[in-house]
């Protein structure tokens, strides 16, 4: 299947290349790494772009979001983004019969992630943050693309598609506020298995990296995630909240585990990488998260630091197995740009990433870091230039960050 004329036909044929898609013999495997893994990237490094790099203004004032926190919520966005599609699919699976169709799980989950292409393409409205409420008429499109395949794969009574319809997008908005909450607690303050023993790998070239993807782990996932949604039928039916949340976070790890799998280094290792003392500046308080909780593989770990008026705030990240998408975000910021105010820089030296930005007038300075090993650094200054910011980072015992070995899973 060729992915562009794929998604060119669903927009703009919907009905008749439905009743292609009906007749296709496929599994969950396939459908992921040869088509939603890559379309859900689009919405989520767009929105990275458009609103860590490019920022957005208004009135003389412009804003971006800071910088690992902007990959965090790619990354995060991106993992529960496939997780949603595959609730979604066990949704649109449970309620067929009650609408005169017929419960297939596959068939669900092609209506699940081709009714997506619509939305997944607008996410490229993202990379300019004023035109990303354009995305919303793609949204739509998507509603129609679910409304028209419905009838067509879950064989659903025609006179009832409105009313699926309708139902599906109401569990969508309540899925899309719950991977909302989820997204905003971990942005950082301030049908089958395959039919052969052959698993394909998905990688893609950036200039900051390969990622690679290992169709193995989409089986893994596909059966884990599986297992979870069994668990959140049983839950609902017993109406325990407890249950429903220890399957999402089951699910949400099934999905992350594919993109390279890994724990994260432990939140408390990170915090040990934090002195108590760097240079003059004194550390006045930390910070730890950890995202095991809710499957996530990552943790975080944050300390400010002052002397006077100076002030520096320095955090880790771990992303786990998902550093090596972070790395290719880092990847395509790369360049420098300067004006009588500012200046900033994005390179390569010695395997890592740098990045760094500052005021020309010494009020503010910034320091990041993309290590080998996928860990991300972030020092930040007020009322300091960025030579005195360079001492500061130095002070840091990133060396051993690096060499730092993630747990097994």
């Amino acid at each position: 299947m060729n992915i562009v004329e794929r998604a060119k036909s669903i927009l703009l044929t919907p009905r008749p290349t439905w009743e292609v898609i009906d007749t296709e013999q496929t599994d969950t495997a396939s459908l992921y790494t040869g088509y939603l893994m890559i379309l859900a990237a689009i919405p989520a490094v767009c929105g990275f772009i458009g609103m860590s790099i490019i920022g957005m203004g208004m009135f003389g004032v412009s804003m971006r979001v800071p910088f690992l926190a902007g990959l965090a919520n790619m990354l995060v966005s991106y993992v529960l983004s496939l997780v949603g599609v595959y609730v979604l699919a066990v949704l649109i699976d449970l309620l067929a019969p009650r609408f005169g169709g017929v419960s297939s799980r596959i068939q669900a989950l092609k209506v699940a992630v081709y009714a997506s292409t619509a939305a997944m393409l607008g996410g490229v409205f993202a990379l300019l943050p004023m035109l990303a409420m354009l995305s919303v008429l793609t949204g739509l499109y998507s509603v129609y693309l679910l409304y028209a395949g419905l009838p067509i794969l879950m064989k659903s009574a025609r006179e009832k598609s409105v009313a699926y319809t309708a139902v599906v997008i109401v569990a969508a908005i309540v899925l899309g506020l719950i991977v909302g909450a989820i997204n905003a607690l971990f942005m950082p303050r301030g049908a089958g298995p395959w039919a052969s023993g052959d698993t394909p790998v998905v990688s893609v070239r950036t200039p900051g990296g390969e990622v690679t993807i290992d169709g193995a782990g989409v089986a893994a996932m596909q059966r884990k995630m599986e297992e979870a949604a069994r668990s959140m039928e049983k839950a609902s039916a017993q109406k325990d909240p407890a249950a429903m949340a220890a399957a999402t976070r089951d699910a949400t790890a099934a999905a992350a585990s594919m993109l390279g799998g890994g724990k994260a280094l432990g939140a408390q290792t990170l915090k040990a990488a934090l002195p108590e003392q760097l240079g003059d500046l004194a550390r006045t308080g930390f910070e730890v998260q950890d995202g095991a909780a809710l499957g996530l593989p990552t943790s975080q770990a944050s300390a400010d630091y002052g002397s006077g008026n100076r002030r520096v705030h320095v955090e880790i990240m771990d992303l786990g197995g998902l550093g090596a998408m972070a790395a290719a975000a880092f990847g395509l910021a790369q360049g420098e740009k300067e004006d009588q105010h500012h200046a900033e820089k994005t390179w390569q030296e010695g395997g890592r990433i740098l990045h760094e930005s500052y005021a020309k007038d010494g009020s503010s300075a910034e320091h990041k870091m993309a290590l080998k090993n996928g860990v991300l650094v972030s020092i930040s200054a007020d009322n300091m230039d960025i030579a005195a910011l360079r001492n500061v980072a130095s002070q840091l015992d990133i060396a051993a960050l690096e060499r730092l070995q993630r747990p097994a899973n």
